[in-house]
This record gives C-alpha cells, sequence and structure tokens, in this order.
C-alpha cells in the first residue's frame, strides 16, 4: 500500500526461507517423485504435476490454469524436458501472482488517517496481525491508533489492548457489546484530532449468520465514510495457512460478506500447506499483501512476490 514501503532486509529473507521450508521441502519432493525417471513433460508428468498441487493446497481453479498453461507452452515448443518444470512452473506462478498486483496509491495522495478495516474469522491469528501490522507502521515512522471493534468477545478487546501496550499504540475501545461502528467512528475521530497516520480496526470473526454480519461491516465502512470520505482504504481479510482448504471457503464467505481489497495469510512457518498464497489470491482476485512466516513481532512481513517465489523454488 501507498504509506508501507517495502523493506526486504537479508533478515526477512531468511526469515522467509525457513517459512516456507515445509512447504518447499512438501511440494518439491512429491514433485521430484512424479517426475522420477522420465526426461520429458508429457501428458502423465502433467496429470501427476496437477495432483501434486492440488495436493499442496494450491486449489483445483489454480491448478487447472496452470497446467493449462503449461501445455500451451509443451504445444508450442513441441518438447520440454522435465528439468525445465521448475522453471516453467516458477514462471507461471509469479505470473498469476502479478494479476492480482494493483497499482499503489502515492503516500501524498492518500487522504490520512489511512484506515484498515480488518476481518477474519476467530482463531486465524486476526489480533495478532493487527498487532504485527501497528508495529510495521511503526517501524516506518507512522503514528498507529488501534480500534476494538470486536465487541462480541471480551477476550478479543483484551487482546488487542495487550498488542496495544506492546507496540505503545493508543486503543479505543468501549464496552462488550457496544456498537462496532460507534467504535470505528471513534477511532477515527480519535486519530483525525492527533494527526495519526494509521488506524487499524479490529471486526467480529464470526461466520455464523452471513447476513447479519454483511450488515454489520457495511454499517461500520458507512459509518467510516461519514467521519472521513472514501474510508476505509483497505478491508484486510486474515486467513490462516494452516487450513488448507478451509482457507478458500473463509475466503468465499468474507468476499462474499464485504468487499475485500487485501489478503493477509498467516501462520505458513507451521504448514506444508504455502500453496494456498498462490490459489486464494487467484481464485479470488485478490492480492496478498501481508504473510506470516513465525511468532516474533517482525515475523509479519509486506507481501512480496518475487521473494516469495523465489523462496519457494529455492534449491539448497
Amino acid at each position: 500500500m501507498g504509506i508501507l514501503k517495502k523493506i526486504f532486509t537479508k533478515e526477512k529473507k531468511e526469515k522467509l526461507d525457513e517459512g516456507l521450508e515445509k512447504t518447499k521441502s512438501n511440494f518439491f519432493g512429491k514433485l521430484g517423485k512424479a517426475v522420477a525417471g522420465r526426461s520429458k513433460v508429457d501428458d502423465d508428468v502433467l496429470d501427476d504435476l496437477e495432483e501434486v498441487l492440488i495436493a499442496s493446497d494450491v486449489g483445483v481453479a489454480t491448478t487447472v490454469k496452470i497446467i493449462e498453461r503449461i501445455e500451451e507452452r509443451v504445444s508450442r515448443d513441441k518438447y520440454l524436458g522435465t528439468d525445465e518444470l521448475n522453471l516453467i512452473l516458477r514462471e507461471e506462478i509469479a505470473g498469476l501472482l502479478s494479476e492480482q498486483e494493483k497499482e499503489e496509491k502515492k503516500e501524498e495522495n492518500i487522504k490520512k488517517p489511512y484506515v484498515i478495516m480488518v476481518v477474519g474469522v476467530n482463531g486465524v491469528g486476526k489480533t495478532t496481525t493487527i498487532g504485527k501490522l501497528a508495529h510495521l507502521f511503526q517501524a516506518q515512522g507512522k503514528k498507529v491508533v488501534l480500534g476494538a471493534g470486536d465487541t462480541f468477545r471480551a477476550a478479543a478487546i483484551d487482546q488487542l489492548e495487550i498488542w496495544a501496550e506492546r507496540v505503545s499504540a493508543p486503543l479505543i475501545k468501549q464496552k462488550m457489546g457496544s456498537d462496532p461502528a460507534s467504535v470505528a467512528y471513534d477511532s477515527i475521530q480519535y486519530a483525525v484530532k492527533n494527526e495519526a497516520d494509521v488506524v487499524l480496526i479490529d471486526t467480529a470473526g464470526r461466520l455464523h449468520n452471513k447476513v447479519n454480519l454483511m450488515k454489520e461491516l457495511s454499517k461500520i465502512k458507512r459509518v467510516m465514510s461519514k467521519q472521513v470520505p472514501d474510508k476505509p482504504d483497505e478491508v484486510l481479510l486474515v486467513l490462516d495457512g494452516s487450513t488448507g482448504q478451509n482457507a478458500f471457503e473463509q475466503a468465499k464467505q468474507f468476499t462474499n460478506a464485504t468487499e475485500v481489497t487485501d489478503l493477509a495469510v498467516t501462520k505458513l512457518d507451521g504448514t506444508a500447506k504455502g500453496g494456498v498464497v498462490i490459489g486464494i489470491s487467484d481464485q479470488f482476485k485478490v492480492p496478498v499483501r501481508y504473510i506470516g512466516v513465525g511468532e516474533g513481532i517482525n515475523d509479519l512481513q509486506v507481501f512480496d512476490k518475487k521473494e516469495f517465489v523465489d523462496s519457494f523454488f529455492k534449491q539448497d
């Protein structure tokens, strides 16, 4: 986004490599078995590759797209060796991730405060992501305000308060059961008055009644835009990468309930299901903005497709 710069250090790269290790070893272990003893990319190899991609939680629709693109290349080039398969896959996956990129707003064109409404079911790391995101912004010199808009659970407010203290950011909260839109309103009002750069607003993580969720999120957005026009700037959906196909279902539910603009995929370090980053971004036409590759406060990274693909295909 416009006011958070991509700063990719050697330490971040090492953490990314480490975080994707389980996914990578699982994927290439299966791929190695699929092409063992074969020299040419033919129908049998593509069938096996399809199974490997689906088993790696890339998703059926995205897998079919990748296979079709490789088939086109095989048809065009007449002969492709299995030794070229890694390079071809790398190019196609990078291409898919590039398709979901959107033009960045320049910071000078953004009306402050920059408002991010954070959505996602309970347990995906939503509140933790908000805390780490606040830390990311602060590391780049931004003043951050947190809004405890998940008034459905007292624990959510308490958890966000712990993070607010940890990152030394003001927390705007009300009693449990209060109107979340009122919390959002107060948060933006506080941010405007105190000339804050960023507002991060938590929302209720429940999906048992999609109609009510849709109404609640719409109301929050409507109240925000009354305070400062054209807010929020982002609706960030947090997904737990370790849940694999369940993350696809959550993305489907939330993209139906509200206009999701960006994705954060957490807990990639503890899973072999990192393929969800590729599949969800492609299937729902929403860019991955942040990825979680560890439990530390610095382990939420601004997603960099080039570095992600490089780590994914890096051969030790």
